[in-house]
């Protein structure tokens, strides 16, 4: 593994952020489900969910972390975990493929949102849900952030009826962060 990748991954798995149980105690998973985690990074959504689901399918624009999850997933005897490298804008997925789709700390960075938005909406089944974790955006964001008002606003122009909405108490390096359950 080089030196770059090492690092990503040393970064990933040591950094604060929102309890992976406590996330998916904002959508029911049935057994039957196939989910996507957008912006897998090193899979803290994709293992904790793995068990409870029919599949998981680790979307990711770098195709090195995805081999990471592989390995990781390989080890632990998952044989329910896929990995897909590409844009959020553009996934190589069918329409209404999955029941549910997680994007956690990872729209922030895309641009534009919309896009990404209509690409989840279109690869969800009728009546799937999509669950967004993200950082709110305060006064001063030292990286890019997007309101909660934007968020929803921006998943209600791509289709989504929002179920629920909240701003937990869990705060990622001092940062608010929020939840925002839609329908498809």
């Amino acid at each position: 593994m080089d030196n770059r990748l090492q690092r990503k991954i040393t970064n990933l798995e040591t950094i604060e952020r929102f309890p992976a149980s406590e996330a998916i105690n904002f959508v029911t998973l049935n057994e039957m489900d196939e989910v996507l985690d957008l912006g897998a990074g090193t899979g803290y959504i994709t293992f904790a969910i793995a068990n409870l689901v029919k599949s998981v399918q680790a979307f990711d624009f770098d195709q090195d972390i995805l081999t990471y999850i592989e390995t990781k997933a390989e080890e632990q005897n998952l044989t329910n975990v896929q990995t897909t490298q590409g844009d959020f804008k553009s996934m190589p997925f069918a329409e209404s493929r999955f029941d549910k789709a997680i994007a956690s700390i990872s729209l922030h960075e895309v641009e534009p949102l919309d896009e990404a938005l209509q690409e989840i909406y279109r690869v969800l089944k009728d009546d799937g849900l999509f669950l967004c974790i993200e950082m709110e955006k305060e006064n001063h964001p030292t990286a890019p952030r997007v309101s909660s008002i934007e968020m929803e606003e921006a998943m209600r122009k791509a289709g989504f009826t929002i179920v629920d909405k909240r701003l937990p108490a869990t705060k990622i390096a001092n940062q608010s962060v929020y939840v925002i359950v839609g329908k498809k």
